[in-house]
């Protein structure tokens, strides 16, 4: 059988069927699918709540290692006197209620239970874990390390617990007027950064799982890190912070 070679040379454009009404930008060539292969365009109807919902059909949860499922307070609609506040007014809750707790984690050789109770309740850092919808009411599960305190008696935060490296503060009171002598209104009033320590967590882990004290105990007077930890208002009017150790620069006597 005789081979046949064909060059470009060889071939005539003019017996060629004519593709002059076809246009570039009419054809689309397919690609294989790849994870993540595809633009974000074709996600445009795709969106992602700040809050994960968990189906009905899912009755329990159980968080894994060192982390804590917290039922979160429900957000203060009015004020002390009674005042209704709408929703771009009301504070946005920093406590709740321990529902369940992870199995811990492993420090070096040792395993670190997680040092917290269901039905507890705590204090967390404000921008903390994952907020979740679970059985019709808002969760948020967090590492351990994000819960600030416990709240063991009145709940006020006066009576806050400390763990692990936090320090819980009464904040000084703001001046009321300038070294001349001109009274200063609210608006003017620098935010002190030094208060008093009322009281200490039992202190961070060291690489054995044991607990290292911290450098401040409750009585001292410190000054601290103008923008760290998590302020409050206590029951008897005083302003409160609780922040990590770390964020106490110096003690004052």
């Amino acid at each position: 059988m005789a081979a046949i070679q064909l060059s470009a040379s060889t071939i005539s454009a003019k017996k060629l069927p004519s593709f002059e009404g076809l246009r570039p930008s009419a054809m689309t060539m397919a690609s294989p699918l790849r994870p993540g292969s595809l633009p974000l365009r074709s996600f445009r109807g795709f969106v992602v709540k700040a809050a994960t919902t968990v189906t009905p059909k899912y009755t329990t949860l159980k968080p894994l290692g060192d982390r804590v499922l917290v039922k979160i307070k429900t957000s203060e609609e009015k004020t002390v006197g009674g005042i209704l506040l709408p929703t771009s007014a009301q504070s946005k809750p920093q406590g709740g209620e321990v529902v369940a707790v992870g199995e811990g984690r492993t420090i070096g050789a040792n395993k670190v239970e997680v040092d917290l109770k269901t039905g507890i309740q705590v204090v967390y850092s404000k921008y903390a874990g994952t907020e979740l919808e679970f059985n019709g009411s808002n969760h948020l599960i967090l590492k351990e390390d994000d819960i600030v305190g416990i709240l063991e008696t009145d709940h006020d935060v006066k009576d806050l617990k400390p763990l692990n490296d936090r320090v819980l503060i009464r904040v000084a009171e703001a001046e009321q007027k300038t070294a001349g002598g001109l009274l200063l209104t609210d608006a003017t009033k620098e935010k002190p950064s030094i208060g008093t320590v009322i009281a200490v967590g039992p202190g961070p882990l060291d690489e054995e799982g044991k607990r290292k004290p911290l450098s401040v105990s409750a009585g001292n007077t410190v000054l601290y890190s103008k923008y760290a930890g998590n302020d409050f208002k206590g029951g008897d009017g005083s302003d409160y912070i609780a922040l990590r150790a770390a964020d106490v620069m110096a003690v004052l006597s």
